[in-house]
């Protein structure tokens, strides 16, 4: 190689670098997330019908808040206090830290302005009125008793029973018009197929936002029966 590289005219050499250059980049860019090996919640596929799935859910332990503002002003307030418990701004029994590994998605909800959290009922994201529920899906190793303490009084954690979640995923950027668009094709699709929603639509993102848009994966889910 480096002898085919030097017998090269210059102008031959700049265009191979270049080219050398970019199809790094590609495979950089094109690697897949999932070689990071992070953490999804589990469940099992009862139904696929194109982008649409009904799927079990097993039991879940979230770490979630409640902050204000828009989508993505709520979604990145609500990432760095939850992400700021994960990497070690909580106690445990010891009155150590401990850090935890990072899961995806990040949940985003949309609540009636009554509801609350519970204390004792995935980044999930919900609105409260004008406020918004993040959640993360901690770690299947931890039970809720071995789970350190946030010191933030604004993260809760909670244990979120097996579940029945209609999901409808998409790719690209999942800003307000469009997760609104997409959660009315899941609306939709749940009533054509004689399920019920239970509860709030959620919007999760499985992806940082440094992801180009074609390769982000995104869902908008709703528990039915």
């Amino acid at each position: 190689m480096p002898l085919l590289y030097s017998a090269l005219h210059p102008a031959s050499r700049t265009t191979a670098l270049a080219l050398i250059a970019v199809a790094s980049v590609c495979f950089f860019l094109l690697t897949p997330v999932t070689a990071m090996a992070t953490e999804e919640p589990k469940y099992d596929v009862i139904l696929t019908e194109g982008d649409f799935e009904v799927r079990q859910y097993a039991r879940m332990i979230i770490a979630e808040t409640v902050v204000s503002g828009t989508q993505d002003e709520a979604s990145s307030a609500g990432f760095r206090a939850i992400a700021g418990y994960i990497f070690g701004d909580n106690k445990r029994a010891d009155s150590s830290a401990a850090k935890i590994a990072m899961t995806a998605p990040v949940t985003l909800e949309k609540q009636p302005a009554s509801q609350k959290i519970e204390m004792t009922a995935p980044v999930t994201m919900d609105r409260t009125g004008e406020k918004w529920r993040v959640h993360f899906v901690m770690p299947s190793q931890y039970a809720l008793a071995d789970l350190p303490k946030p010191n933030n009084t604004n993260v809760q954690l909670r244990e979120i029973p097996a579940k029945k979640v209609a999901a409808h995923k998409f790719s690209g950027l999942a800003g307000e018009e469009k997760a609104a668009l997409k959660t009315k094709a899941l609306t939709d699709w749940v009533i054509a197929k004689g399920l019920a929603a239970v509860n709030t639509p959620q919007l999760a993102r499985y992806d940082p936002p440094w992801t180009l848009p074609f390769m982000r994966r995104n869902e908008v889910l709703v528990e039915v029966r």
